[in-house]
């Protein structure tokens, strides 16, 4: 493998290795393991803050939300220093999530999914940029926020 070959792979190891720890393990030390102290995502998920913390918060957020929260990557391409990831993640509500409280104990189960791309952008071995775009409006129809005919 040539060197160019080596960095794009470590490259999409490093991003991988992030949205496993922080949202399938839960490790919210993940933030601080992977991303760079300068940090911005371009645009952040529910309306939290662009930088590391609004990262541990998103991450903190579904973890309590949806315990068993995983994504699964369905593609990963990488050039250059950019990682572009295209995901679905799941889990099933046991929390409160965006004002909308979770099921009864012994109401029926509410399985949630997120469908999503994430460009990111790795310097060394660190996370510096995402852009990310995710169905959002899944997320709110399948918690009832919005009616699925809107």
């Amino acid at each position: 493998m040539d060197t160019a070959e080596t960095t794009l792979t470590r490259n999409k190891d490093i991003v991988h290795a992030f949205i496993d720890a922080l949202f399938t393990k839960g490790d919210l030390g993940a933030v601080d393991d992977y991303l760079a102290e300068d940090f911005v995502n371009h645009n952040p998920p529910f309306g939290v803050p662009g930088d590391r913390e609004g990262m541990r918060s998103a991450g903190a957020v579904f973890r309590e939300a949806f315990p068993d929260w995983h994504s699964e990557p369905y593609q990963m391409i990488a050039e250059g220093d950019l990682v572009v990831e295209h995901f679905a993640a799941a889990g099933t509500q046991r929390g409160d999530l965006l004002g909308v409280p979770a099921p009864a104990q012994d109401g029926p189960d509410r399985p949630v999914t997120l469908h999503g791309i994430n460009i990111f952008r790795v310097r060394g071995d660190r996370i510096v940029e995402q852009w990310c775009q995710l169905d959002e409006l899944g997320v709110l129809r399948q918690l009832g926020i919005i009616s699925s005919e809107a």
